[in-house]
């Protein structure tokens, strides 16, 4: 008991201190507790985070906390996290539906019938008040992968629209799951026409969906989910990046008036990292320019188009010498194209991590000032920096030395 007592007497002083740290020297003090924080999850991430991922996938724990979430929210941003606006294309409405902090779940009604189809509408009640204020009966849900984030409100939804197909793959496993689907399966729901791609990467199951337009008057339309945003790409963890760069060619095979209706508002965000890795390509700074005007007033950036991400998204320009240039990084003379690309695109990845990293660390202080909601991959990242800092803590306290080579803090 005594053993325990000082445990967690140790746990809260250092906690305490960290805090004291953060929020009282907001100068260089606040970069070393970020940096700590960095080099911590560094560390800890493999291990750990593999754990609090399979909990969050496989376990009722996931769903659990994904409600919680929810609530937050809805307190937080009771008319949603931006202002999106609707699109008409040939008689098809597509709204896009803002949830959680920066998610968006999409609403596409074709304007004839009122027949909608919802992709990733993870805020059941959210997306029921979507369809009673546009008059629309809910004929299927589109889930591109099965992170609760985007798939858990199937199975409320389901219970209203008795009818509602849900499609996703049988690879991922998905909430209320009704329909399995195919690498490019064409699936109709009344007039509206989608086809699915298997995309594996962000998840092993993970699927873009395709709505069939005829262009040049009205574009096909892309919901990409968590693969590609604008100017940005989704994390790797359930694949690699050879598996990764195989997806996003499939993105980039697309024609380029093809209209990207990603599943996050993470444009700000994105431009700015892909301007710090391509300083010379004046399209990044175009487009930045025009997002932070968006963003300043909260409005929606969505959608761009293929053709445009293709000039400044650093995620579909691993072909590009001028990113090469800017990365440093040659091709070995026996590497096949398609590895080089891999690893450039690892390279990206890594990059944007560190940056992410450390813009996460910022909010996290923000949020103890603010009490505002954060992001789920940036609260799974707590949790794990904080079951670090409790076991360090426990083998001091203990009497059990923290040998260098399981924490070198």
């Amino acid at each position: 008991m005594l053993g325990l007592a000082l445990t967690c007497g140790l746990v809260g002083l250092a906690i305490g201190l960290l805090l004291f740290v953060a929020l009282g020297c907001p100068g260089a003090a606040l970069r070393r507790w970020l940096g700590f924080r960095s080099g911590l999850m560094a560390r800890t991430e493999k291990p750990l985070f593999r754990i609090a991922y399979t909990l969050y996938t496989r376990t009722r724990l996931g769903y659990i906390f994904h409600k919680k979430q929810l609530k937050k929210t809805r307190d937080y941003y009771p008319s949603g996290h931006s202002i999106v606006c609707s699109k008409v294309i040939n008689g098809v409405k597509i709204l896009p539906v803002p949830i959680l902090t920066d998610n968006y779940g999409y609403l596409i009604i074709d304007l004839d019938t009122n027949v909608a189809v919802a992709v990733d509408p993870s805020d059941p009640l959210i997306v029921q008040a979507c369809l009673e204020r546009e008059g629309a009966t809910l004929e299927a849900i589109l889930t591109t992968h099965k992170h609760w984030d985007h798939s858990g409100g199937n199975k409320v939804l389901k219970k209203i629209y008795k009818s509602c197909r849900v499609y996703g793959t049988s690879r991922d496993n998905i909430p209320g799951l009704t329909n399995p689907i195919l690498d490019k399966e064409t699936i109709k729901v009344g007039n509206l026409r989608f086809q699915a791609f298997l995309t594996p990467g962000h998840t092993v199951g993970h699927v873009i969906y395709v709505l069939a337009g005829n262009p040049p008057d009205s574009p096909a339309c892309l919901f990409s989910g968590d693969l590609i945003f604008l100017s940005g790409c989704g994390r790797i963890f359930e694949g690699s990046s050879s598996l990764m760069l195989s997806s996003l060619d499939t993105v980039a095979s697309l024609s380029d008036e093809t209209l990207l209706w990603p599943g996050h508002e993470y444009a700000q965000d994105n431009l700015m990292f892909a301007a710090s890795v391509e300083p010379n390509n004046p399209a990044i700074f175009n487009k930045l320019d025009w997002v932070l005007h968006q963003r300043h007033d909260k409005h929606c950036t969505c959608p761009s188009t293929i053709g445009e991400e293709k000039e400044y998204n650093p995620f579909l320009r691993t072909h590009s010498s001028d990113l090469h240039d800017a990365l440093e990084i040659e091709r070995d003379l026996d590497e096949d194209l398609t590895s080089f690309r891999s690893r450039v695109l690892e390279e990206v990845r890594k990059h944007h991590q560190k940056q992410t990293n450390f813009r996460e660390g910022t909010r996290n202080v923000q949020s103890i000032f603010y009490m505002k909601p954060l992001p789920l991959e940036t609260q799974i990242h707590d949790v794990l920096a904080t079951v670090s800092v409790f076991f360090f803590c426990s083998q001091v306290g203990m009497g059990v030395e923290a040998k260098s080579s399981k924490i070198n803090l």
